[in-house]
């Protein structure tokens, strides 16, 4: 029986790996990802087979490491962050009903949300959402739902891919749509190349976020009524001190 490992990498630096995640990189045969992924991980573990696809072709990826799995290999499938969390999990063991004999095992990471987080301080240290901004895969109508429903709920909000070239305006979009409930002075944040060299963050407001430019290695963090800054880090309080 093959076994295809779904490997979160965290934002790619081996020391923003889990334990776990090294296990199952070291223990692969085959590494199997997205290329710009392949490049950060494949010089650690030399010597492995690599099959690699360009963007957007994520199902063509998903059915290779299935099948090299199948054949008996053991393979890891490689996502930025975790898997689970807009990665390749789902679209893998959607498709394992049609490869017989294959065992599956996925693998957590550190999602953009919690290490973006984590640069900024604690924005998400109560109730939050993770919404990403691409239509690629979802109506911008259930997008404009989701954000309205977090903002009327209250959660501190993350925002994955903020922004592309065909998406520069999308940002801006999502602010007004959270303008429509949050104040203006709401507490933002966002992180450029989190946990990366040239890593850069800023704390600003919802206002001043609406006419931010962002571009895709960007995360964006929207605070909720209670979210402030303390010492230069953002922080939701969990509410212990009550």
């Amino acid at each position: 029986m093959g076994r295809l490992y779904v490997v979160g990498i965290g934002p790619g630096d081996e020391k923003h790996m889990t334990a776990e995640a090294r296990a199952a990189l070291s223990a692969a045969e085959v590494l199997c990802g997205y290329e710009a992924y392949l490049d950060l991980v494949a010089p650690m573990y030399p010597g492995k087979e690599t099959f690699s696809t360009p963007m957007k072709k994520e199902i063509d990826r998903c059915r290779k490491a299935l099948e090299l799995a199948q054949s008996g290999k053991t393979v890891a499938l490689l996502c930025s962050g975790d898997a689970g969390v807009y990665g390749m999990a789902s679209p893998v063991l959607e498709l394992l009903p049609e490869y017989e004999g294959v065992a599956v095992e996925v693998v957590a990471g550190v999602t953009a949300a919690l290490s973006g987080a984590a640069a900024l301080g604690a924005p998400l240290g109560h109730d939050f959402c993770v919404i990403s901004l691409s239509d690629l895969l979802t109506p911008w109508e259930v997008i404009e739902k989701r954000l309205r429903c977090a903002a009327e709920g209250d959660f501190a909000v993350a925002l994955y891919n903020p922004s592309s070239h065909k998406r520069a305006d999308y940002l801006q979009k999502a602010c007004d749509i959270l303008l429509e409930t949050r104040s203006g002075e709401t507490l933002c944040g966002v992180v450029r190349n989190i946990a990366r060299e040239g890593q850069e963050t800023r704390i600003l407001t919802l206002a001043e976020l609406r006419n931010t430019q962002v571009d895709m290695f960007t995360t964006v963090f929207v605070g909720s009524s209670t979210t402030k800054e303390i010492g230069g880090y953002l922080v939701t309080p969990r509410g212990y001190r009550k």
